[in-house]
């Protein structure tokens, strides 16, 4: 796979709109556990390696433990996650998916039974703005780096 062309220097305009989403979303209040949860699973759903690559490890360097990170593609099947995380979790899976969810009802109940109104709408404009990271870095095929391999002890 090969990038297409380089989205950051190609619209400047566009991409400083982006990060000033993104801003919007790192001070919104919303708990870090929740943004990592919110841009590992959306890049999951979206196939965004570069996304899915930045955001496991930017989870890890939070502190969040490797199994919740790693189990984030099978959350239904695993009780890692606890009530408010795996309302959250449907919830990016619906927002995310939303032509095929309509952003069905016992997800939204799920997610109310958690978030106050002003915190939904905050976690559904994160929803949004991981997804406009990972329609931009898969439609232009922007790369993640290579780590570096670990030398054996």
């Amino acid at each position: 796979m090969q990038p297409r062309f380089n989205f950051y220097k190609a619209a400047p305009d566009a991409y400083k709109a982006v990060a000033a989403l993104e801003d919007y979303v790192q001070t919104s209040g919303i708990e870090k556990r929740h943004i990592h949860l919110i841009k590992l699973r959306a890049s999951i759903i979206n196939g965004c390696a570069y996304c899915v690559d930045m955001h496991s490890k930017e989870a890890r360097n939070g502190g969040l433990p490797e199994q919740w990170i790693n189990l984030m593609a099978v959350w239904k099947e695993s009780p890692v996650y606890d009530t408010r995380e795996r309302a959250l979790l449907g919830w990016v899976d619906a927002v995310t998916n939303l032509a095929q969810t309509g952003a069905p009802d016992d997800a939204y109940e799920a997610l109310k039974a958690h978030f106050s109104e002003e915190d939904m709408t905050k976690l559904t404009v994160a929803i949004g703005a991981i997804n406009i990271w990972n329609r931009l870095a898969v439609g232009f095929r922007s790369q993640h780096p290579i780590d570096q391999a670990a030398k054996a002890a």
